[in-house]
């Protein structure tokens, strides 16, 4: 069997600065000790669990780098395999350099401990790291990489969201969501948007005044989309979902702010005020915009090949 080149994609582990960790003890109000404790042992968890993979890695016949993914610039190419070592947002970062030829594989460095949480939760918040998209964590990673090197183990195809700002394609993909916003949270977005089907409209053009507009993909619906009051979706559906952010006086068009995109449909956005932003998977891929601008979003994007978790694919 010829060996397999992996590419390392690494969640930095100084949680805290240098300086705090090297000398945490001079610290004297004991709330914030427990606290930078914690937070210690988190970044220690993480290094361990890096250590852990690598280790495994020498024993197999495989061959790899490592990168941290601040330092993620350019597409990932001339890998088998990608495994993200930290949660899902490491796993988000690989995600937008990767077309639909290379799996992925997230590993949870950090997995939240109910026994933890429920110990500390009237001193501070306690959860660890989200790891729904991540297959592995130190207690199985061994048994799923041998699977995958194998060839017992096949990815996912997961849904990604293409993003056009006036008929140009933006380079980024979403993975979970995008949300359309007034740069200034206080401010209030106005925008209108309808359903679209082959250039010919099948929905009613909704006029919106609200925080903004938020869409996501099924593997998007349970994070933010679930906590504004949206659903979530099984992981392999296609559909878009949409809700419209504290809308301001929807009246009748109540039933017009949440629903779906299918996916030979698309959702068109016209922008009214002076300036919006969309940003993709979060804040760290943001695009600006201006009035008159017009937005397209559709499932018609390139999907992402994931080793996914069994209990979301059974």
């Amino acid at each position: 069997m010829a060996r397999r080149r992996l590419l390392l994609l690494l969640k930095p582990f100084d949680v805290l600065p240098t300086h705090q960790t090297d000398n945490i003890s001079h610290f004297r109000n004991p709330k914030l000790l427990q606290v930078l404790k914690y937070l210690d042992s988190r970044r220690l968890v993480h290094k361990e669990a890096i250590n852990f993979c690598q280790n495994i890695l020498r024993k197999k016949l495989v061959d790899w780098e490592c990168v941290y993914r601040f330092n993620l610039c350019r597409p990932i190419r001339d890998v088998d395999l990608v495994v993200t070592i930290g949660g899902d947002g490491t796993l988000l970062q690989a995600s937008h350099f990767m077309d639909n030829s290379i799996p992925v594989l997230g590993v949870n460095s950090d997995p939240t401990q109910a026994k933890e949480v429920e110990e500390y939760n009237e001193e501070f918040d306690a959860t660890r790291s989200t790891g729904y998209l991540c297959a592995a964590t130190v207690m199985n990673f061994e048994q799923i990489i041998d699977d995958i090197l194998e060839n017992r183990a096949r990815p996912s195809e997961v849904s990604r969201m293409s993003v056009t700002l006036n008929s140009k394609q933006l380079p980024t993909y979403a993975l979970n969501d995008v949300l359309i916003a007034h740069p200034c949270p206080a401010t209030v977005s106005r925008f209108s948007f309808s359903i679209k089907k082959e250039d010919q409209s099948c929905s009613s053009l909704v006029h919106c005044r609200s925080s903004g507009l938020r869409v996501s993909t099924a593997a998007g619906s349970t994070a933010a989309m679930l906590s504004a009051g949206g659903f979530a979706m099984p992981i392999l559906s296609k559909d878009l979902q949409y809700i419209v952010r504290e809308p301001i006086a929807p009246g009748a068009d109540n039933s017009l702010m949440h629903g779906t995109v299918k996916p030979k449909e698309l959702m068109e956005i016209a922008w009214y005020c002076k300036e919006g932003l969309i940003y993709i998977d979060g804040s760290h891929v943001v695009h600006s915009f201006q009035h008159g601008d017009i937005i397209e979003l559709s499932s018609k994007a390139p999907t992402l090949k994931v080793f996914l978790p069994s209990h979301l694919i059974s």
